[in-house]
């Protein structure tokens, strides 16, 4: 199996945990807020639907993606949040049904793609299988607000590694939101999977090091739960400067999690 194979299969369970959760709520919890401001459990669900639907023209229609691209210039966040009104209206089944159907389309189209190929993105183009990766990330984040918008909780898998690996290969992220300067050295991360197994990215000599729970790592650099909460720390002052601005998306940090809002996961 190759490693896009491999991505692909994952972000489809990861995507139908999501899914089996929100078909099974109440019309009332749809519109319940979830910690994203603004954003209600339907809105999370628009969201993903629209990431999806960026993604698949990405991979099958280069020349939709582009247009789609245009209308983001001015500001991703504003094209996104101006997405959601084409979402009004909709039922939940119709939502549900609408995302279905995206993310079944996106993952053939991303699947179709050769591996060693690139497929254009919004800043620069990626291979499939990153994309893919960025792709887990959006729905183990927007998956994260609505369970705890309705109070549930995912049982966290090895699945995850795909988001750690995004995640190191997207540190600077977090400086170039805040208009910081990346520190010229390399970080060595060491996570533990749900599994048990550790998990092992970047030089083995590092000075800088990140270690702990790899499922606390990716709530981290979604910023869905703060450092405080979390079973992630840092040796190094760049590393640990790095836990209070890591995130594994572009573009604005946005006000995160404030120490305590959520109760500490057990391990």
């Amino acid at each position: 199996m190759t490693y896009l194979e491999d991505v692909l299969r994952d972000l489809t369970a990861e995507a139908d945990e999501v899914d089996r959760l929100v078909a099974g709520l109440e019309p009332e919890q749809w519109a319940r807020p979830t910690p994203a401001p603004g954003w209600t459990v339907a809105d999370q669900v628009a969201h993903l639907d629209f990431i999806f639907r960026i993604a698949g023209a990405a991979a099958a229609d280069p020349a939709a993606f582009e247009a789609i691209a245009a209308r983001a210039k001015n500001g991703f966040d504003a094209a996104v949040n101006a997405a959601l009104g084409e979402y009004a209206g909709l039922s939940p089944d119709d939502l549900v049904s609408r995302w279905r159907a995206q993310r079944a389309s996106t993952i053939a189209a991303l699947g179709a793609v050769p591996e060693d190929a690139t497929v254009p993105w919004l800043v620069n183009p990626l291979p499939p299988a990153v994309l893919a990766c960025a792709g887990f990330m959006e729905v183990f984040a927007h998956g994260q607000d609505i369970a705890d918008a309705v109070g549930a909780r995912f049982e966290r898998t090895d699945r995850i590694r795909h988001l750690c690996l995004f995640a190191v290969l997207t540190r600077d992220f977090g400086y170039q939101a805040r208009g910081l300067t990346p520190p010229d050295v390399q970080f060595r991360y060491e996570l533990t999977a749900p599994s048990g197994e550790v998990w092992e990215f970047g030089p083995a000599d590092a000075e800088q090091r990140v270690v702990g729970s790899a499922a606390d790592f990716c709530l981290l650099v979604t910023r869905r739960r703060h450092r405080d909460d979390l079973d992630v720390s840092a040796v190094g002052a760049d590393a640990d400067q790095w836990l209070d601005i890591a995130q594994a998306y572009r573009g604005p940090a946005g006000a995160g999690r404030t120490p305590g809002q959520f109760a500490v996961l057990q391990h």
